[in-house]
């Protein structure tokens, strides 16, 4: 009897050591590469005038191209800093207060906005709202209301991403129409991170401005993300690599800082040259 529970005992302890460890302190380099093929065109960004009268301004973030990625993460606080050639963008999150600060720096020009959870929440219906006005099909405005319900199917196969072990999963993505998309993802199942599923991707090229998002599937992942790859629209390829994590260097609270010579503006309350409405589509 006594041989007995102590092999139970041990069973138990193993269970736990077998999950991962949570990080709330990093920095973490990422890459994002986005591959489009040769007879690829982009879609034309304009301006249009909804049902409303409203102008809406369609800009195109996410191209083809390389994007580097820093990102800080300490408690509740994270920054993000994304360079490609479009520009740099700074993101500061404060996770506790619910709160989204975007500094932007395109063509020589820097400004910056600031939005509650609950500002973006209302600026996607909004937008969707808007995009629905400018096209009455169903299928529009399904895809846009009918997040996608995600699977992840594990495997065997193991690699080295950036010296960590990892293991590969497949996150498949099955949409309204019951279309699946899948993402090949090399995790790292040693730990997760605070707050952050997933870095890099189609909206580092913006900076993340849709800092709060709907699920991506990577919340439930056995671990963090090193490196995955998924197919985008009009056959382009993005694969997004972690190049270095730093997990032992304290990181002092005025990373967090933001500048004092930028103005802030409410993003419910930005104006631009086409009018009061913005849509921004990432990854095109």
């Amino acid at each position: 009897m006594k041989r007995i529970i102590t092999l139970l005992f041990v069973t138990g302890v193993s269970t736990v050591w077998a999950q991962p460890r949570l990080l709330t302190s990093a920095t973490i380099n990422t890459k994002t590469t986005i591959v489009a093929p040769e007879t690829d065109e982009e879609a034309p960004a304009g301006n249009f005038t909804n049902e409303n009268g409203e102008q809406v301004v369609i800009r195109h973030f996410g191209g083809d191209g390389e994007t580097k990625t820093t990102t800080w993460l300490k408690n509740d606080l994270q920054k993000t800093f994304s360079e490609s050639d479009m520009g740099r963008t700074t993101v500061i999150r404060d996770h506790s207060k619910k709160m989204t600060t975007t500094i932007m720096e395109m063509m020589g020009r820097k400004s910056g906005f600031y939005a509650t959870d609950d500002d973006q929440e209302q600026m996607r219906k909004r937008m969707d709202s808007m995009m629905q006005g400018r096209d009455q099909s169903a299928s529009f405005g399904n895809a846009n209301s009918s997040p996608p319900v995600y699977t992840i199917s594990y495997t065997e196969e193991n690699k080295k991403v950036s010296g960590y072990a990892c293991k590969k999963a497949l996150i498949i993505a099955t949409r309204f129409n019951g279309k699946a998309d899948t993402t090949n993802v090399w995790y790292c199942p040693d730990f997760k991170i605070q707050n952050l599923p997933n870095t890099g991707g189609v909206a580092a090229g913006f900076g993340g401005f849709n800092a709060v998002g709907g699920p991506s599937g990577f919340e439930d992942l056995a671990g963090f993300p090193m490196e995955y790859e998924r197919n985008l629209s009009r056959g382009r390829k993005m694969t997004v690599q972690v190049t270095k994590i730093v997990t032992d260097k304290e990181i002092p609270d005025k990373e967090f800082d933001i500048s004092k010579d930028i103005e802030i503006k409410a993003m419910k309350d930005m104006q631009n040259e086409g009018g009061p409405g913005i849509r921004i589509r990432m990854g095109g």
